[in-house]
C-alpha cells in the first residue's frame, strides 16, 4: 500500500515538491554561504518524492548553529512553505481520496518550517517497537 500510495503522490505532488526544493537547493549551493539550507532542501526534495514510510525527527546532537540557522530559515523561507504546505493539504484533505496526500503534505510542515538539526529515517527505524515481529507471538 505504502509504494502504491508513493506513486500516487510522485504524479500529483512530489515530483513538482521535489523539483522546487531541489532548484532552491541549487541556488543555496550558488550562494556559497547559505550551503547548509541546500543540503537541508536537497533532503527535503528526496522526502518529498517518496515521504511515505518515512518520518522526520530531531537530529541528537544538533545544537545552537541549527537553531540559529533555523530562525534565518524560518524568516526567509520556511513560513512561505509552511504556509503552502497547509494549503495544499487542507486542498487534498477536502476529498476522501485525497486525505493520505494531505496528511503527508502536513508530515512535511516540520521540516519545511525548521530543516535543520532533523533527520528524515524509515518509520520503522523512528519507531521500533511498532514493527511487526512474528517472533513475539
Amino acid at each position: 500500500m505504502r509504494t502504491l500510495l508513493n506513486i500516487l503522490w510522485l504524479v500529483f505532488s512530489g515530483l513538482w515538491l521535489a523539483l522546487g526544493y531541489a532548484i532552491a537547493g541549487l541556488v543555496c549551493f550558488l550562494l556559497v554561504v547559505t550551503i547548509p539550507w541546500g543540503i537541508a532542501c536537497f533532503r527535503i526534495a528526496v522526502y518529498a518524492l517518496w515521504p511515505f514510510g518515512y518520518t522526520v525527527v530531531q537530529r541528537p546532537g544538533a545544537g545552537a548553529a541549527s537553531a540559529a540557522g533555523n530562525v534565518v530559515w524560518l524568516v526567509f523561507a520556511g513560513i512561505w512553505l509552511t504556509l503552502g504546505h497547509i494549503a495544499a493539504g487542507i486542498g487534498f484533505c477536502l476529498t476522501v481520496i485525497g486525505i493520505p496526500f494531505g496528511i503527508a503534505h502536513f508530515k512535511m510542515v516540520p521540516v519545511s518550517l525548521m530543516p535543520l538539526g532533523r533527520e528524515i529515517v524509515r518509520s520503522d527505524a523512528a519507531y521500533p517497537s511498532y514493527r511487526w515481529n512474528p517472533a513475539s507471538r
